[in-house]
């Protein structure tokens, strides 16, 4: 009998334990789909097959697309890259899951088609002596595209004026004063170099000394690195601009759309009154090429201008007396400005797409790029689209082949009217105001993508600088196989890291570059803009070099060599075809990136980025790093201004920025150590969603709509724009400047203000990094 209990016993128990293991099987097998998805991290082999199936001709293709005809912001030519956007995106093998676009009314400024804008000088007879081009050399069939523009400054008003020439450098507003010392400005019209000041700054600046008209050019010391001819030194024998090139440009100091602040530009939408818009020319402003700008300031008579003043013309900068030398076939004569642009307002359309995340298609990782240029723009912006189709067709084939689906929801932007003052993305900014503050983890910008074919440039807030780092180290730089995107920028621009060592340095997204401004300093929104770019030129280095090697080579040699060196060494401001007719297919494969490899390393590194930003587990995004750099700028605060501060009795030593700093190093630290201790994988998803929330908002909580009451839409007060040009708080720097100079009390107290508000926008973010209460 105990036998056969025992039997039954182990029967029963055996049948139990097969039973268990078989409820624990199926259970385990029929969960849920979402319990693995959840806990999903980034694919590397996902990441590797993107790598190897980014092209570089494809990429070259599409920019051969994108610039077939000139396509300016409204133009039938915009509409054309709309429609090919919308193709792309919308393709049932390798689009996305929905693309439409989105439209805005917005306020627009053009030249007269009909009557050209011309700028002339006119003796005391009325004789026109000199007419300046209307109209860019043609050195290929792109030139006479009927859809090229005349060069023109948008939203510099019409007028006719007349009246004698003064040279005002860069059109800060040091020279002005400089020069007001010295001549006599009102009614004058002022020449002006690009570069150190905006644009539409070098007519504001003017207006107040009783300039009446300002002409500006690129001067060939700053874009050509000295050289002028086109029969064998510029453009279309090298990247060099010609002497007819003209930058063009908006002529504006907001961005987004002039007659709808802070709202949407929708048909329905609030439009303040046309004289109530301010940052634009009060007096008309119209660039010129530099051929132009030779035959004027080497006429001008007056003393001689500073040494810094001096460009690359053969001859001395003066002043003006105001005028010509009285030896000048030009003498007593006048520069006259006939200016006929108008303002329109106009339809203007981005193009969206979305790939739907799988897990938490609630948050956004959003990548943009403007589509609209001022004629065929291969480079500014279509570089840029061409690598944005390029990511989207790979990544989209992938969704539609059902072998990925991010966990986090992207969206892509191609915006429109960039051009005229980043509208379309700032319109997007303020329609879904609420909706993008809530839920984006970060932007990616690639406007321009590659400048030149050197190295990688990289810009945005510090704590993306480990994500694009871990990118960078799996691309092959552009040519160099054997050499990765992150080795190869290291050798051209690097800092020292208190954390990690030597690394490849990262600028900051402090002004208003580029798409990425309202994101960053309207919304807060964590973000980044990548490009390749040049290697800046030593020019007394070349100058040895080109001495070194003349008595063994021939000069035709010589120029070559030089040609090619100076490819990837420059001084130039920017690539000399910059907004010029230039910036053609042609220039763009001959010039900047034959082969499209610079391209192609550029897809491959912003596309890695993108991949994990949408797919890791916790976002890769690094808090310590953006300490280091509040540390920094602290550092260098303390060291300007301290002692001053101190006979104002305004303390540092003491003050709350100090003490605001510190906490947020002990709280990044801290949060630090909970990502690194945490097996988040096995733990609640709840609390992967709480880290990465924390995350995702850090850069919101640096925002203050009271901050800058004097600069339209920017509320971040780490990364607004500064003109006093020191590596600290933006704030606190120009407000330190003003004081300065003025040294009226109420400027001390705005000091004091914004050491306040320094304080406590950082002693705020830091308490966003620590445990939740």
């Amino acid at each position: 009998k105990m036998i056969k209990q025992l039997l039954i016993s182990i029967v029963c128990g055996a049948a139990m334990l097969t039973v268990g293991i078989l409820i624990g099987h199926y259970g385990i097998t029929n969960a849920p789909s979402w319990v693995k998805d959840v806990v999903r991290d980034v694919d590397e082999s996902l990441i590797e097959k993107f790598l190897s199936e980014v092209d570089n001709i494809q990429i070259q293709e599409n920019l051969k697309e994108l610039t077939k005809v000139p396509h300016m912001a409204t133009t039938a030519g915009d509409e054309q890259t709309v429609q090919l956007m919308l193709k792309r995106w919308q393709d049932p093998e390798s689009g996305l899951d929905q693309a439409w676009r989105e439209e805005y009314l917005v306020y627009l400024s053009f030249p007269d088609p009909k009557n050209p804008n011309k700028v002339t000088v006119v003796s005391p007879s009325e004789t026109v002596l000199h007419t300046a081009r209307e109209k860019e050399k043609s050195y290929t069939p792109d030139q006479d595209d009927p859809a090229v523009v005349q060069p023109y400054a948008a939203y510099s008003p019409a007028g006719h004026q007349r009246g004698r020439l003064v040279y005002a450098n860069q059109g800060k507003p040091s020279d002005y004063l400089l020069l007001n010392q010295t001549v006599d400005l009102k009614g004058t019209i002022a020449i002006t170099r690009y570069g150190g000041a905006g644009r539409a700054a070098k007519a504001i600046n003017a207006a107040p000394y009783g300039v009446i008209g300002v002409l500006v050019y690129t001067d060939p010391l700053d874009i050509n690195d000295g050289l002028m001819s086109d029969a064998n030194e510029t453009y279309p024998h090298s990247w060099y601009m010609p002497p007819s090139g003209v930058e063009r440009g908006s002529f504006n100091t907001h961005y987004g759309d002039m007659l709808t602040p802070y709202l949407a530009a929708k048909e329905e939408t609030y439009r303040i009154p046309v004289e109530d818009i301010t940052g634009i020319p009060p007096i008309p402003i119209q660039p010129i090429g530099f051929e132009d700008a030779y035959i004027l300031i080497c006429e001008l008579g007056g003393e001689a201008a500073p040494k810094e003043w001096q460009g690359a013309f053969n001859c001395t900068y003066n002043f003006g007396g105001p005028g010509f030398k009285p030896t000048s076939a030009f003498n007593n004569s006048d520069v006259k400005l006939d200016i006929f642009n108008h303002e329109k307002i106009k339809n203007s359309s981005n193009v969206m797409g979305v790939i739907k995340g799988s897990v938490e298609p609630d948050r956004y990782v959003i990548y943009g790029n403007h589509r609209d240029s001022w004629v065929h723009g291969a480079i500014d912006p279509s570089s840029g689209t061409s690598v944005m189709l390029e990511l989207t067709r790979v990544l989209g084939k992938m969704v539609k082949q059902g072998k990925w689906r991010p966990r986090r929801s992207i969206i892509f932007g191609s915006w429109g009217a960039e051009e005229f003052g980043l509208i379309g993305s700032a319109e997007y900014t303020e329609q879904y105001f609420t909706k993008l503050s809530e839920r984006t983890i970060a932007y990616i910008n690639v406007d321009i993508a590659v400048f030149a074919n050197a190295t990688l440039r990289a810009s945005g807030m510090p704590s993306v600088q480990n994500v694009i780092f871990k990118a960078a180290k799996q691309v092959n730089a552009a040519g160099l196989e054997s050499t990765s995107v992150y080795d190869n920028w290291i050798k051209y621009s690097n800092r020292t890291s208190p954390a990690h060592g030597t690394i490849p340095r990262m600028g900051y997204l402090s002004g208003a570059g580029s798409d990425y401004a309202a994101f960053v300093h309207y919304l807060g929104i964590t973000a980044m803009d990548i490009s390749y770019t040049y290697d800046r030129l030593d020019l007394t280095f070349v100058a040895l070099c080109c001495l070194a090697a003349l008595p063994f080579l021939s000069f035709l040699t010589l120029f070559i060599w030089m040609f090619f060196f100076i490819q990837s060494k420059t001084n130039a401001r920017i690539y000399p075809a910059y907004h010029t007719a230039y910036d053609t297919f042609d220039y763009a494969s001959k010039f900047i990136d034959p082969g499209f490899v610079s391209h192609q390393a550029i897809a491959r590194t912003a596309g890695n980025v993108l991949i994990r930003l949408a797919d890791s587990l916790v976002l890769p995004l690094n808090c310590s790093d953006y300490a280091e750099i509040l540390e920094d700028y602290l550092k260098t605060a303390v060291n300007l201004y301290q002692n001053q501060l101190q006979v104002k009795h305004i303390s540092m030593g003491k003050h709350p920025l100090k003490r605001a700093v510190a906490s947020f190093r002990s709280a990044a630290t801290h949060l630090d150590q909970v990502i690194l201790s945490s097996d988040l994988a096995n733990e609640t998803p709840l609390k992967v969603r709480r880290i990465n929330d924390q995350l995702m908002l850090l850069d919101r909580a640096f925002l203050n709509p009271l901050a800058f009451p004097d600069k339209y839409a920017f509320r971040h007060v780490i990364w607004a724009s500064s003109s006093a040009g020191k590596p600290t708080f933006p704030g606190l720097a120009d407000a330190y400047a003003k004081a300065e100079s003025s040294g009226q009390p109420r400027d001390w107290d705005k000091v004091h203000y914004h050491l306040s508000v320094l304080s406590q926008a950082i002693e705020g973010a830091a308490n966003t990094l620590v445990d939740v209460i």
